[in-house]
Parts: structure tokens; C-alpha cells; sequence
């Protein structure tokens, strides 16, 4: 055990140290920072509003058209004889030229956008909405029909809430298959990368005849359990970094952009649409949705996700080491030879995607006890309610699974890490296995 962990000790304090370590461990969170910035900036310099200057023919958008929630500004005004529609724009220092075409038969002929360059999606879509809405409220009035009250029948709804039969507490699907989604989609991250990390490792080991004189002093079995091991410590070093420097970077995104806090606090940039949509968080089903939030059992979710998080990645890392053992120095012999492991992987990201519609389907259900697929499909049924005797069979599997491919997979290290020069095919890895 001690020669163990002076291999995870290694494998920590080497990995760590390098550059490429503290550059990513630096630049992730920077970049993800930037481009928040960046979404930002330009929301909030999205707010500068576009002058629209509109001709009217038909007479019946006159003074109609609503800004008070939206990034323009209008102003009604007729086109001089002669004058060219560039002409107009610059006459009226404005950025769109709307142009509304006089009635036919009490319907309208046709509508003109004009501006430089070409009128983006956002102000087309915002000029359309405005004018549908203002001519289906001429055709209700024509007909005699209160837009009032057709507005109070469209708006009505049925609220429907659901509850769980066992503790009569209130759910929320959406909330339960966001939080499975989340959890599942971050672990089948962490397999992907971490794992083909420790291959990575194994093959530099392997390549560079480091690995000749380690075994020479432990044994092949507490090299690559080190070596899983104590990649596993440098990935959660490295997301707990994340998570502080995201932390401090957000702290200060408030003094590069000061435009962000009044959007935030509700200051003068904030529009009224804004303004009602944050005085409705406290009401309402906003305040069904925190319940749900509050109601869900944490304790369980999070303690699963730490149990199938090391389980996982304990299972396919030692998959990812074995078969760094068997590749030399040819990078398309490792893509080929990890093709059996990635495919549960993306299996499990597949079902785990139905999961979260359906989490009792027998799809789901097995997908929860397989161990290469549950540590992904299960984090996607916990938050709506596991049987105990699944999760329970669940677990014990799993820890089942990672002994036996552990065992097999030390099997097929102790000869692949010291074997050079030959590629290796599936059959000679078999009896690997068998004679071994």
C-alpha cells in the first residue's frame, strides 16, 4: 500500500507542476470569462436604440407603433417629392426607412424595410410583430370584437401541479430532468477526458522506457492503480481551481462592465419587460418552481453523484490503462483500440437522454443497473425517484464491475506496459487474459 501511494504521490506532484497543468487551469476559466463578458458587452450595447423613420400611405399605423419595451425609436415623416429613400434616411439622421404601402380592398398591399447593409433578424422581427399586431386589432375592431377580452381568453391557463404519492410532495419534471441532465452530462465529461488522460499517461510511461524501471521496483497492478488514482486527485485539484477562479473572475465582472449592475439590480437600463419579469420571481409558478428546488432530496442526489462519480471513472480508467499499455507509438492504434470503450460511454450519454422523458422505461431501468452505463443513466433517475432496491443493485454492480475490469485490465497491463515493437491484436490480448 505504501509503494501505492508513493506512485499517486508521483503521478500528482508531476502532473501539477507541469505548465500545461497551470496554463489550462489558468486559461479555462479566463476564456470562459471573456466570452461572458463579451455576451454581456454586447447585450448591454445592444440596448442603443435604432431611429426608425416610417412613411405611412395607408394611415393606419400612424403614431401606432409600441417602443417602450424595445431598442428603437420612431418617428413618422413623408418623403419629398424626388427624394431617393437614401436621402430620406439621411434627412431624418435615422438607422431603418419603413415604408407602408396604401391599403387594397381594406388589406394591405406591401411593406418595405429599408437600411444599409441589410436589416438584421431582431428589427425585422420587432417591425413585423408590431405591424401584425396593430392591423389584427383594426380587423377585431371592424368586426365589432374586444381585443380585451380575446387577450384574457388566450392568457388563461389551468395550473396543474404534481405531486409525489409517497411524501405527497410537490415535483417539477422540468427541474428533476435538468438536474439529472446536468449531473449526467458532467460525468460523461470527466470519463472522457480524465480517463483518456490516464491513457495518455500509461503511453508516455510506456514510450519513454520510464516504465521498465518502475515495475522493477512495484508491481504492475499498484503502478496503474497509482496512476489512476492520482490523476483522479490532479482532475478535481483542477475543478476545484476552476470553481474559485470563476468565483473571483465574476466578482469582478460588475466593475469592467458598470453597466452590468444596474441590469442586475434593476437600475435605469433595466426595461419594463425586465422590471415585471423580476417583480414576478417572487409569485406564481416561479415560486412552485424554488419549492420544487427545495423539495428535491439533496442529500441523496449529491451523495450518488459523488459514489457514481468515482465509480465511473475508477471503472473506465483502468479500461483507459490497459489499453494505454498495449499502444506504442502509433496515435491511430490508440483511436482504434479505444473504439470498445467509448461506445458504452455514448450508449449511456444516448440513454440517459431518454431517461430524463422517461425514467422508468425498462430502456432506463437497465441502462441505471448496467455498471458501463450507470454511473451516467442513474444521476438522471435519481432526481425523480429511484426504487431502493434498484439503487442499491445499482451500486453493488457497479463496485462489481470495477473489481472484475480492474482485475482484467491489470491482467492485460502486467504484459502490454513491457511489451514493445508489435501491434497488438484482440486475440493475443485474450490469451493475455486466459494464461495470465
Amino acid at each position: 500500500m505504501n509503494k501505492i501511494w508513493l506512485i499517486i504521490r508521483r503521478e500528482y506532484i508531476t502532473r501539477v507542476r507541469k505548465k500545461s497543468f497551470i496554463v489550462t487551469t489558468l486559461l479555462i476559466p479566463i476564456m470562459m470569462f471573456g466570452l461572458i463578458t463579451l455576451f454581456v458587452y454586447m447585450a448591454i450595447k445592444s440596448e442603443e436604440k435604432q431611429k426608425i423613420i416610417v412613411y405611412d400611405e395607408s394611415g393606419i399605423f400612424e403614431n401606432q407603433l409600441d417602443t417602450t419595451q424595445e431598442s428603437y425609436t420612431v418617428l413618422y415623416e413623408k418623403i419629398k417629392p424626388g427624394e431617393t429613400n437614401s436621402a430620406f434616411i439621411e434627412r431624418n439622421d435615422a438607422d431603418i426607412y419603413l415604408h407602408i404601402f396604401p391599403f387594397v380592398n381594406n388589406a394591405p398591399d406591401s411593406v418595405h424595410i429599408y437600411k444599409e447593409g441589410g436589416v438584421s433578424l431582431s428589427a425585422k422581427g420587432f417591425i413585423t410583430d408590431q405591424l401584425d399586431n396593430i392591423y389584427q386589432i383594426k380587423q377585431l375592431q371592424d368586426a365589432g370584437i374586444n381585443k380585451t377580452q380575446i387577450d384574457s381568453i388566450q392568457n388563461s391557463s389551468i395550473n396543474v401541479k404534481s405531486f409525489d404519492l409517497k411524501d405527497n410532495k410537490e415535483t417539477n419534471s422540468e427541474i428533476a430532468s435538468s438536474i439529472g441532465y446536468f449531473m449526467g452530462f458532467l460525468i460523461y465529461m470527466v470519463i472522457f477526458i480524465y480517463g483518456a488522460g490516464v491513457m495518455r499517461g500509461v503511453m508516455e510511461e510506456k514510450t519513454n522506457r520510464i516504465a521498465e524501471v518502475i515495475i522493477s521496483s512495484v508491481k504492475p497492478f499498484q503502478l496503474m492503480m497509482g496512476k489512476i488514482i492520482g490523476i483522479a486527485l490532479v482532475g478535481l485539484t483542477q475543478f476545484m481551481m476552476w470553481i474559485g477562479l470563476m468565483l473571483i473572475l465574476q466578482l469582478l465582472l460588475p466593475f469592467l462592465i458598470p453597466g452590468l449592475g444596474d441590469v442586475l439590480h434593476g437600475g435605469a437600463s433595466m426595461t419594463p419587460e425586465m422590471q415585471q419579469q423580476m417583480n414576478a420571481m417572487g409569485t406564481g409558478e416561479n415560486m412552485g418552481m424554488i419549492q420544487s428546488l427545495m423539495n428535491q432530496n439533496w442529500g441523496l442526489i449529491l451523495g450518488c453523484f459523488l459514489f457514481y462519480f468515482l465509480g465511473g471513472y475508477f471503472l473506465y480508467a483502468s479500461m483507459f490503462a490497459a489499453v494505454g499499455s498495449l499502444v506504442n507509438e502509433d496515435p491511430q492504434e490508440a483511436q482504434q483500440l479505444t473504439i470498445p470503450i467509448t461506445m458504452p460511454i455514448i450508449l449511456g450519454f444516448i440513454i440517459m437522454a431518454t431517461s430524463v422523458k422517461d425514467p422508468n422505461s425498462s430502456l432506463s431501468v437497465f441502462g441505471s443497473l448496467f455498471p458501463l452505463t450507470s454511473p451516467i443513466v442513474m444521476l438522471a433517475r435519481i432526481p425523480y425517484g429511484v426504487p431502493l432496491w434498484q439503487l442499491l443493485l445499482s451500486m453493488t454492480l457497479l463496485i462489481a464491475g470495477f473489481l472484475f475490469m480492474t482485475w482484467l485490465s491489470a491482467k492485460i497491463y502486467r504484459t502490454g506496459i513491457l511489451l514493445y515493437g508489435k501491434k497488438i491484436t484482440w486475440k493475443e490480448v485474450y490469451k493475455w487474459i486466459r494464461y495470465s
